[in-house]
């Protein structure tokens, strides 16, 4: 575990990603970086003129099609780069022009959607009727009349886009402190040696047996950030007042309506989810108790709760046998689907090992070119889990982009965590079914415990303060480093219950959680964890049939609401219903390790 971080250059290539197959060099991407700003002045120049006939209509679209092929080229290829190594200043450089371009092209077109919803609907029927290649934006052009109470003037909707690029300062200044700025104290095991504290090493320190070192690493990750939080509670209130500033000048509700809209998601599947774990509290407490009485403490601390409760027994995993297991789990999805999952192990998808100033965490891009993973592997039964899961992203991408027009072919985040989740239970299910032994099939349930712990609950508690502190803004109370820091410690105390000390460190959470930034996100690893564990199920139980409706979803990119997509794949997520049968299963776990482990 104390291992040292490697620079980028030290790395193998053969655990590096292919970026060079989007450009062979930074001057193909500069060259294309200029077509984007020629074809972005061709699209301007249709400019009053969308509701002329369906051939121009339909020019317009095809242009803007193939922008959107040039710009995915150039984002992943510049966002790829930077993440590899967030100190490197020509990557840096490469995303700023990239972000300025990309808010100079959103102001070019701010003229579309306005025009396009002034055009009648008896004119838009007559386009149809006279031009086949317009029936393909049909659907696109019907979300944007949904949408029309919504849409501004053609000059409000010219100062939105100028502000695009300012409202992404939250983000990017974050991004940029908490990767490539902030270093933490070493760790100190019980035996006095250090171990470095990285994004990357922190939750395998915290899964340590040795309770000294899973101790000193959490002082240590919160201390760092406690001498910041005043600063990243700044970032969070400008993130949460940018969001606001949308809402408003659209006309929404509030900010959960305005985001929720975007990606089509009915307001209600995010309360159903904070309803329906709020009344399967119950679950979790069992859980921590059952933890604390495990691990023979007389008081169980928040570092206590990553390690495995099982002792004495440890599951290290290669990169490459990671990769064995993780295609012989996913055999019930078909050869097809597992063609592809060999093409992404053995041709330059995947970004393997961290390195000093990579981008922690984990991810996949869904290039054109073909899906991109970035992990930071450590050998531990976690990251195979995370191979499995970006993975599940990964062949969703490529589905999509395989099946669908460009237009079509985003699918949005809602059901990308079915997919990505859905690969996990199969993994889960697979290491259970092929062990005898009581101990490694203790701390596999154990592990299986922790995905529910971690994605259901953990993520429903993100997504119950990240509502909290939008709504605070909303209601003109100042976000302060005091109050959210109050409110964060309450709702562990309310999520984890009795059984446990919620130690004050903990309050600082919040300020190393990088997905407060991407606008209402988190709730969908929680929904799409429950979807996942049906659709999971379904695959095991009813075989090809269920493989091959789920292989369908993944193609369908957004042709479909994200309701809709999840009910042809077998699954109904505008009922709490799914959450509280993955709920139900939770529980049955933790009565299944108690007898393994009385």
């Amino acid at each position: 575990m104390n291992e040292k971080i490697l620079e980028r250059s030290q790395v193998s290539d053969e655990y590096k990603w292919s970026v060079n197959d989007i450009y062979k060099n930074d001057e193909c991407w500069t060259k294309d970086y200029e077509e984007a700003r020629k074809t972005a002045d061709e699209l301007k120049s249709f400019k009053g003129r969308l509701g002329e006939s369906s051939e121009i209509l339909c020019r317009y679209f095809k242009l803007n099609d193939r922008l959107s092929i040039i710009l995915d080229n150039l984002i992943n290829y510049a966002h790829r780069r930077r993440d590899e190594d967030n100190r490197n200043a020509v990557y840096q450089e490469m995303c700023g022009r990239l972000s300025a371009l990309l808010s100079d092209i959103s102001d070019a077109c701010s003229f579309e959607v306005p025009e396009i919803l002034a055009i009648s609907e008896e004119k838009l029927s007559r386009f149809y009727a006279e031009n086949t290649d317009l029936s393909l934006y049909q659907l696109y052009i019907s979300r944007l009349q949904k949408r029309k109470e919504h849409t501004l003037s053609e000059a409000e909707e010219r100062i939105m886009a100028l502000a695009g690029q300012m409202q992404e300062a939250p983000d990017t200044i974050y991004s940029v402190f908490s990767d490539a700025e902030l270093e933490f104290d070493d760790a100190v095991d019980s035996n006095g040696n250090k171990h470095q504290v990285t994004h990357g090493t922190y939750i395998p320190l915290m899964q340590s047996s040795d309770r000294v070192l899973r101790e000193s690493a959490f002082r240590s990750m919160y201390r760092t950030y406690g001498k910041y939080k005043n600063t990243i509670a700044a970032m969070l209130t400008a993130q949460t007042r940018q969001s606001l500033f949308t809402a408003r000048a659209r006309h929404y509700e509030s900010t959960l309506h305005a985001s929720l809209d975007r990606t089509d998601v009915p307001v209600s599947v995010y309360h159903n989810l904070i309803e329906a774990v709020h009344n399967n509290m119950e679950y979790m407490h069992k859980y921590i108790k059952l933890r604390k009485k495990l691990m023979g403490l007389d008081e169980l601390h928040m570092y206590d709760l990553y390690t495995p409760v099982v002792q004495d027994f440890d599951m290290k995993i290669t990169f490459e046998e990671a990769k064995q297991t993780v295609y012989e789990a996913l055999a019930p999805m078909g050869d097809e689907y597992r063609a592809v999952l060999k093409e992404g192990f053995e041709n330059g998808w995947i970004d393997v090992y961290e390195n000093k100033g990579k981008t922690s965490g984990a991810y996949s891009a869904g290039a054109k070119v073909h899906p991109y993973v970035l992990l930071n592997h450590k050998d531990t039964l976690n990251c195979e889990f995370t191979l499995a899961h970006e993975m599940g992203h990964a062949i969703h991408s490529y589905y999509s982009n395989k099946n669908q027009p460009a237009v079509y072919s985003d699918y949005v985040i809602f059901v990308a965590e079915v997919a990505s989740t859905c690969n996990e239970a199969l993994l889960m299910e697979y290491l259970l079914k092929n062990t005898d032994d009581r101990k490694q099939k203790a701390y596999l349930i154990n592990y299986f415990l922790e995905q529910f712990r971690t994605t259901l609950y953990r993520q429903t508690m993100f997504a119950e303060f990240e509502l909290k502190i939008n709504q605070m803004t909303e209601s003109g109370e100042g976000i302060t480093a005091e109050n959210i820091s109050e409110l964060y410690y309450n709702l562990n105390k309310t999520y984890f219950g009795d059984d446990i000390v919620v130690d004050d460190d903990i309050a600082l959470e919040w300020a190393r959680i990088p997905h407060f930034y991407y606008e209402y996100y988190v709730y969908q690893y929680a929904t799409g964890y429950s979807a996942a564990i049906a659709l999971s199920g379904k695959i095991l139980k009813e075989g090809k049939q269920a493989a091959d409706n789920y292989i369908k979803f993944l193609s369908s990119g957004c042709s479909k609401s994200p309701i809709d997509l999840l009910k042809l794949a077998g699954v109904d997520m505008s009922t709490p219903d799914p959450i509280n049968s993955a709920l139900g299963i939770f529980n049955e776990l933790i009565d299944e390790l108690e007898k393994l482990l009385a």
